[in-house]
């Protein structure tokens, strides 16, 4: 499957929190519910489109019991998400975890060298295993060079708190874009594909860069 992350992003690079004012307390974060404001109609689509091409969800602790908790809460009949989410293969990257512990179904433990697990799964389908929500865990996949694409929501905000994406991997990332759009509700959409190490060159004047 190719791993394919996908996170809600603010201007300022904060990741936490964005779908409820409760969704993430820790740490002192009382600044959820950032994206909410700016949803619409074509981005629930866009969603739901990435969802269909999706053969498992990959998750870490925190993001997998926040997922446990509300994922199977959610009884509305036409919401677009809730069967899939509830239905698809979880696959949870923990050292504190137990298999007895993982009571959203059907879920597995990858607690031993999981990079080498994702690795495997990886090779499986070319369908996707995604990543939603979590931090920590596509900084080390990132880092790792297992992400086959990343998918940034931007939301026109900045907090100035909370726990972001970047900031915490040790190598420089380099990435192309491979794709971008925007919502009427200003939610700018940004699709990369990772491509090693971050390129730096020196500014040699405009014309280096122009070809003239």
């Amino acid at each position: 499957m190719k791993i394919t992350v996908t996170e809600f992003i603010t201007l300022d690079g904060v990741t936490q929190g964005p779908g409820a004012a409760d969704e993430d307390t820790s740490n002192g974060f009382h600044a959820g519910g950032w994206l909410v404001p700016h949803m619409d109609e074509y981005f629930i689509r866009q969603a739901s489109e990435w969802l269909d091409l999706a053969d498992g969800l990959l998750l870490g602790r925190r993001t997998y019991e926040a997922f446990a908790r509300d994922w199977p809460a959610i009884t509305d009949p036409d919401d677009p998400f809730t069967a899939r989410m509830n239905g698809l293969p979880k696959y949870v990257v923990s050292t504190s975890l137990t298999d007895t512990e993982l009571a959203w179904q059907p879920a597995t433990l990858l607690s031993d060298d999981p990079i080498d697990a994702i690795r495997d799964l990886r090779a499986d389908s070319d369908r996707e295993l995604q990543v939603h929500g979590s931090a920590t865990l596509p900084a080390a996949l990132l880092e790792a060079g297992v992400v086959d694409v990343l998918r940034l929501v931007v939301a026109a905000t900045a907090l100035g708190c909370g726990r972001s994406l970047f900031g915490r991997n040790e190598i420089g990332l380099g990435f192309r874009l491979i794709r971008h759009d925007a919502t009427a509700g200003g939610l700018l959409i940004l699709e990369y594909e990772p491509v090693g190490p971050a390129a730096v060159a020196d500014y040699a004047g405009a014309r280096s860069v122009m070809g003239t």
